[in-house]
């Protein structure tokens, strides 16, 4: 009995109907692909191939910046030619070109095949998003949440599996971990011919083609979740850093709130996101975010004035409010993300919101390592302060955006 009721709830939160377990299972088989990749990339290129550090980084730089100029002109291709097989497209090439990656024995090859992946990557996120928003139906952003539970999931457990091959350090494991990714996007492309081929939907008759560049609100959110979008490297780069250099507190806390923070979004995603589904709610819900990173990013600073078992415990504890703040703020992006943009050009807006996060990403490193840790406590308390006010425009973002649509949405939730 505990075993079928443990499986009913899985298949519950996995989604309410075959289409969305279908793209579900896709979703974490292709993200546990990723968590063997990235584990193991930087190393097998600079340690196996014997590629310098700063070529391998140069390449992957030069790929990523030309990869995100594919993402809208990617996205309105998924609009006009169905979002399933533009997908299924995108990841035969990055399964090809991720298995050619083992053949890499120079910088240029390196920055080829890198760059075809990019590309594909970003045509592939513009139609995820519009296939989410197909799949979900009435509520794409409660099953985006729902999508992003799983893929946590996934990373999670193909970092582990990276783990086990790294600590073999030959060729052959990091080899088996590349393969490994790229039979990952293999199999997610199979998985996606399980949907329904859902038919494309028409645009309004004399509308523009790039309807989303003349739509200053969608344009206006999209700068601010690029924005908001710092909040994941304070995690992944700049604790840690702030950690080994400014505090007290021992190494393994460093795995530890790895382990927290994952582990924490994949129990509350759903449980909060299912609450969170019109654009009114996400602009609430970003409020309530930016007030949690007010309160997180003080507690990482503190640390460093604190002795060192009570600086490991205020980390551990800064982290449930920031994971907390991550769950509210992915939650408010994909209801407004989402709830923003027509429905015969899901593709477009998704490419459109994806540019505008990874070049947030992409500037991220640069700001918080030379900002943030350059200022110590007062960069910090700098960083709360950005994240609290870029929260606090949420609401106003949210009624603006739905005031400017074709179709009204709910009036009676417009109140803050």
């Amino acid at each position: 009995m505990i075993k079928g009721s443990v499986a009913g709830r899985i298949g519950r939160m996995a989604g309410d109907s075959g289409p969305e377990r279908v793209l579900v299972a896709a979703s974490f088989v292709n993200r546990v692909g990723n968590g063997l990749f990235n584990a193991a990339s930087a190393l097998y290129f600079t340690l196996v191939v014997g590629l310098p550090a700063v070529q391998v980084g140069a390449a992957l730089t030069i790929a990523g910046v030309i990869g995100l100029s594919a993402g809208v002109p990617g996205g309105h291709l998924a609009d006009r030619r169905g979002a399933r097989v533009i997908m299924i497209v995108a990841l035969a090439v990055q399964a090809v070109s991720m298995a050619a990656l083992v053949l890499v024995e120079s910088w240029a090859a390196l920055t080829i095949i890198a760059t075809v992946d990019q590309i594909a990557a970003a045509v592939g996120g513009a139609a995820w998003g519009a296939l989410v928003a197909r799949v979900g139906g009435e509520r794409p952003a409660v099953f985006r949440a729902k999508l992003r539970t799983f893929v946590n999931l996934g990373v999670i457990l193909g970092t582990l599996g990276a783990g086990l091959a790294l600590a073999a350090d030959t060729r052959g494991a990091y080899v088996t971990l590349i393969l490994g990714n790229a039979a990952s996007f293999a199999l997610c492309a199979v998985l996606l011919l399980l949907l329904p081929r859902y038919p494309v939907l028409a645009a309004p008759p004399q509308q523009r083609r790039w309807l989303v560049f003349a739509d200053r609100p969608f344009l206006t959110f999209t700068a601010l979740y690029g924005a908001m979008g710092l909040q994941y490297p304070v995690v992944s780069l700049l604790l840690p850093i702030w950690i080994s250099e400014h505090t007290e507190a021992p190494r393994w806390t460093v795995a530890a709130l790895f382990a927290v923070n994952s582990a924490f979004c994949v129990l509350m995603q759903t449980r909060i996101g299912s609450r969170i589904e019109t654009p009114y709610d996400g602009g609430r819900a970003l409020r309530t975010a930016g007030l949690l990173f007010l309160v997180s990013c003080p507690m990482m600073a503190l640390a460093a004035y604190a002795p060192v078992w009570a600086a490991a415990g205020l980390v551990l504890a800064a982290i449930f409010v920031h994971s907390l703040g991550e769950v509210w703020e992915s939650s408010a992006c994909f209801a407004l993300g989402f709830g923003l943009a027509p429905r015969h050009a899901q593709g477009q807006y998704q490419g459109v919101l994806g540019l505008g996060f990874n070049a947030g990403q992409a500037l991220a490193p640069a700001i918080l390592t030379t900002v943030v840790l350059g200022l110590g406590m007062t960069g910090w308390l700098l960083l709360a302060l950005f994240f609290a006010m870029l929260g606090a425009a949420g609401p106003a973002l949210a009624r603006w955006g739905m005031r400017t649509r074709p179709q009204p949405g709910i009036a009676a939730e417009a109140t803050s």
